[in-house]
């Protein structure tokens, strides 16, 4: 990584920890998750990202469960920065199948955790999240809230022969590049990208009307609900 990116990289981390702690950022961190496109790139991203982990084999978990989760939370980079402030963040989107087994969104969300320490290095990760309970879905469909506090949240097993059950309303898997060896999501805030929502959707709509009442839909998401629809027929 070129200096003057994993300058960037780093600044954008301590961004969301600053955030996630309340304290605020720089008039120059204008995004501070260092998600920079727009929503229906992020879509196509996020695509990429869940054939990566349908195709891995150190992913079989995921690919023997997701047939049984309600919903799949997908962030294509979450940033993970040191030096002094820790911290995460970036976009994810949340897919959910609905009562005839149909898969609905994809709605926007921002991804902020925050810790203080003396860390050093820089990763980013891609993300995908299998939501396994009604639970889950509901505390998605707030304006915000704290995994690990309002929801339980499970690092999933990694390896071909992964075979453990799994209790939680979530289930994290991330694949990785960079000093650390994964993003731990727990107490992680996630929020509601309303802005992206409307963005996306063409007028002012929310997680609910996107994913519950489908009051809307985007032709530019018929290829990853296409994958996630093939992905859960066959489990």
């Amino acid at each position: 990584m070129k200096q003057s990116s994993l300058i960037r990289t780093a600044t954008i981390g301590a961004a969301t920890a600053l955030l996630a702690l309340g304290i605020p950022a720089p008039a120059s961190a204008e995004d501070a998750t260092g998600a920079r496109w727009a929503p229906s790139e992020l879509v196509l991203s996020a695509n990429t990202t869940l054939q990566n982990f349908l195709r891995d084999p150190d992913m079989s978990w995921i690919q023997q469960n997701i047939g049984r989760a309600k919903g799949v939370l997908i962030a294509s980079e979450v940033v993970k920065a040191g030096f002094i402030f820790g911290g995460s963040g970036g976009r994810a989107l949340l897919l959910v199948k609905d009562r005839s087994g149909q898969w609905t969104g994809p709605a926007f969300y921002t991804l902020a955790t925050g810790s203080v320490g003396f860390q050093a290095g820089v990763s980013v990760s891609e993300i995908a999240m299998l939501v396994m309970t009604e639970r889950g879905v509901n505390a998605l469909l707030s304006t915000s809230f704290r995994l690990g506090g309002d929801a339980s949240i499970a690092a999933g097993p990694v390896g071909a022969g992964a075979k453990s059950d799994i209790v939680a309303d979530f289930v994290t898997f991330s694949r990785s590049k960079g000093v650390y060896g994964g993003v731990n999501l727990d107490g992680t805030v996630v929020m509601t990208n309303d802005e992206w929502n409307s963005a996306y959707y063409g007028k002012p709509v929310t997680a609910p009307d996107i994913l519950i009442r489908g009051n809307v839909n985007n032709s530019d998401a018929a290829p990853l609900l296409e994958t996630i629809g093939k992905a859960t027929a066959r489990k």
